[in-house]
């Protein structure tokens, strides 16, 4: 096999955001407008009469009480740099580039960046890689998809430019407005997550690291712990195949994320991917893990969100790391193992 060529900042900045094993068992705390939202709706408030200084207060107790069980810690440059500074010593920084949500006005769930930001700025911010959101589907128009592979190839350049990774995060979505938590698009799932993986592989986007979606909604696996019951869009062997035929797609290292889902779902969901031998690289696991301490937060303040995250909180993510030492893989084995990537030095950075 013939060895992988990568630059001293990619395959550094990568390894940053891995544990000792090569595994990425990082955090996710990126939310912004879903954050604001939850917490409002837990406080009894508009959304736009929360401060700012509860989502930075929220994200930075995250950060301090989880990070000693992660490897990385994602995070927004807009409400968690202070945050960040409040990791444990070793863990990995990943930034979001994206603004959150998108604009509903507008056919096909456009990307859009951050005003102020750009990766020079997310690097010289303490990033160790940069991530994008970016809601897509095989199934929505040519010229929106278009629009959308531009984009990517724009970021991928910009990330190849500053030598720092780029870890690519697709979700899918209905061009149709349909129910996504629903039978129907569960049915179509595989595909979406399969031609996305293999898509955004290719070598012109300059993705160093897919963050995706499991290619089923196990809630529609018969047998499944987590089956919500009536008619299944897959049986268990079925699923396994989905797992298999999208990691099959893939040219690059992926990791799942958990998509919102609870932590028990979440961990059932990475047991049934474990057994279908799926060679994925770790996870970047938000809401799974943390935001069953939103109520805490908004009857009792930080203080009552740091009990919680110091209990449960930190059980959930070391349940998740357990999963993880049982069934994920070094990222570098995609490749064959560290053996075959060759280290060459990184071009000088833009001034």
């Amino acid at each position: 096999m013939a060895k992988v060529i990568m630059t001293r900042g990619k395959f550094e900045g990568i390894q940053a955001c891995a544990n000792e094993r090569g595994v990425i068992a990082a955090a996710a705390m990126d939310q912004r407008g879903s954050l604001k939202k939850a917490i409002a709706k837990a406080r009894g408030v508009d959304p736009k009469d929360l401060p700012a200084e509860s989502l930075s207060e929220f994200k930075t107790a995250v950060t301090k009480i989880l990070t000693p069980y992660a490897s990385a810690i994602l995070m927004d440059p807009e409400y968690g740099l202070d945050a960040i500074k409040q990791r444990a010593s070793g863990t990995g920084v990943l930034l979001a580039y994206e603004k959150t949500g998108y604009d509903a006005t507008i056919p096909g769930r456009l990307p859009d960046l951050l005003d102020e930001w750009s990766v020079c700025r997310l690097v010289e911010a303490g990033a160790n890689a940069i991530k994008i959101l970016l809601y897509y589907t095989p199934f929505e128009d040519q010229k929106i998809n278009e629009i959308k592979h531009a984009f990517i190839e724009r970021v991928g350049a910009e990330c190849a430019a500053y030598d720092v990774p780029f870890f690519l995060e697709p979700v899918g979505y209905d061009p149709a407005g349909g129910d996504e938590k629903g039978l129907g698009f569960a049915r179509r799932k595989p595909e979406i997550v399969t031609r996305y993986m293999e898509e955004f592989s290719k070598p012109r986007y300059g993705v160093d690291v897919l963050k995706v979606e499991v290619p089923v909604n196990v809630q529609y696996v018969e047998g499944m712990r987590s089956f919500k019951g009536g008619e299944a869009a897959y049986s268990r062997e079925e699923a396994k195949e989905h797992f298999r035929k999208a990691a099959a797609a893939a040219r690059k290292p992926f990791i799942y994320l958990s998509a919102g889902v609870d932590n028990d779902v979440f961990l059932e969901t990475l047991e049934l991917a474990a057994e279908a031998d799926t060679p994925f690289a770790g996870v970047l696991c938000g809401r799974a893990t943390w935001k069953e301490g939103i109520p805490e937060y908004a009857r009792g303040g930080v203080e009552a969100l740091e009990r919680w995250l110091s209990d449960q909180g930190a059980k959930n993510i070391q349940a998740l790391n357990e999963v993880l030492d049982r069934g994920a893989k070094p990222w570098y084995d995609f490749y064959g193992g560290r053996d075959q990537i060759e280290i060459v030095d990184s071009p000088p950075r833009p001034r």
